[in-house]
């Protein structure tokens, strides 16, 4: 129950695959773990719900019969949508995994994987997305022109509203936190994605860096705000 006596509404997930027996499993899982799940078996469907809807999290299959789920990751952020994505693929290419974060998406998991492994993912994008940033009480950083509202989940350059995803807000939050110190890139995986380092890992925050980097730097080939430091990761010189 919610104060006043409300009750507490489930975490709505949108699921966006085209094979039933996947998205069946997937539904049983996750409603087993308290999520109330809603299943879109093509990418058309899948983008209308989540612009209608809009899910807490949205779990999305590359391949999709009316589409690459790449090209749905990034038309999803044109429109504005914010949640959390995590892409499913069965392609183990690198390049695979990195195009889909640069499309949008926080995460992704290659087939096949296990539901405990899924629902790990799940929780750690939750929590980063809405979880310890969800507080009542008034929070803002300042770094460089940039006014970081933690109450909001919101980075402002002036009056305007930069279009971050909670994983590049959240990223940019412990940099800022953590300014003018070498951060390596484990230690950015373990606070920003909430679980151990791997080396393939590690590519994740450098595309994510790079994502940030273009929404946040004044030249972005040129950066003055998150510097890299050769041989450990990056830190924030604001």
């Amino acid at each position: 129950m919610q104060p006043g006596g409300t009750v507490e509404q489930p975490t709505q997930i949108l699921i966006v695959e085209d094979d039933p027996t996947v998205a069946r499993s997937l539904q049983d899982g996750l409603a087993r773990d308290g999520f109330a799940v809603t299943w879109k078996n093509n990418g058309t469907d899948g983008i209308t719900f989540a612009r209608d809807a809009h899910p807490h999290l949205i779990i999305l299959d590359v391949r999709l019969p009316d589409g690459s789920g790449f090209n749905f990751c990034r038309q999803m952020r044109q429109l504005g949508l914010r949640q959390p994505i995590l892409i499913l693929t069965v392609q183990r290419e690198e390049v695979d995994k990195v195009l889909g974060l640069e499309m949008g998406a926080d995460d992704y998991l290659t087939k096949p994987y296990s539901l405990r492994e899924l629902l790990a993912r799940v929780r750690a994008l939750l929590r980063r997305a809405y979880g310890e940033f969800a507080s009542t009480e008034a929070s803002l950083l300042y770094a460089s022109d940039l006014t970081i509202d933690l109450t909001r989940g919101q980075a402002l350059r002036g009056r305007r509203v930069l279009a971050l995803t909670p994983t590049e807000f959240r990223l940019l939050v412990y940099l800022v936190q953590n300014a003018r110190q070498a951060l390596t890139r484990a230690q950015i995986l373990v606070v920003v994605w909430g679980y151990d380092a791997e080396v393939e890992d590690e590519r994740v925050v450098n595309v994510h860096i790079r994502r940030l980097r273009e929404k946040i730097e004044p030249d972005p080939s040129h950066p003055s705000l998150i510097l890299t430091v050769p041989g450990i990761g990056y830190r924030f010189a604001g």
